[in-house]
């Protein structure tokens, strides 16, 4: 997964066809979490990543609802990588395209989800 081509060719990804997926992506899972976070500060729940982490009875609700909302985003990452290895590079590498396409999906979703319900909940309380 991290072997030499793949860090050779990691640049590549970011410069050549397909670079508009990078802004794309973390773009939707922001709306993503933005409308997540919304829902989270309106039923209670603690903000998303406080609850993955510290919320004992929240853990499988909030990985519920997470998983729910981006599976169909990561898995259209994932793809959209493995076309444009076979374009670029006329070979696949899996495993790069399982690392590349959640990162740019679930770092954002996750941050942009806590976000939105704190800020909502401090927006409530004024």
């Amino acid at each position: 997964m991290f072997s030499r081509q793949f860090l050779e060719e990691l640049p590549q990804r970011f410069t050549g066809p397909g670079r508009f997926r990078f802004l794309l992506q973390p773009m939707i899972a922001i709306v993503l979490g933005v409308r997540g976070g919304r829902t989270d500060a309106r039923v209670g729940n603690p903000p998303y990543l406080f609850g993955l982490l510290f919320g004992a009875g929240h853990i499988g609700e909030l990985l519920r609802s997470g998983v729910t909302a981006v599976r169909n985003l990561v898995a259209l990452g994932i793809i959209m990588d493995l076309v444009f290895q076979l374009v670029l590079y006329h070979s696949v590498h899996p495993g790069a395209a399982l690392l590349v396409g959640p990162i740019f999906i679930a770092f954002p979703y996750a941050m942009s989800r806590a976000l939105t319900t704190r800020l909502r909940r401090a927006m409530a309380k004024t």
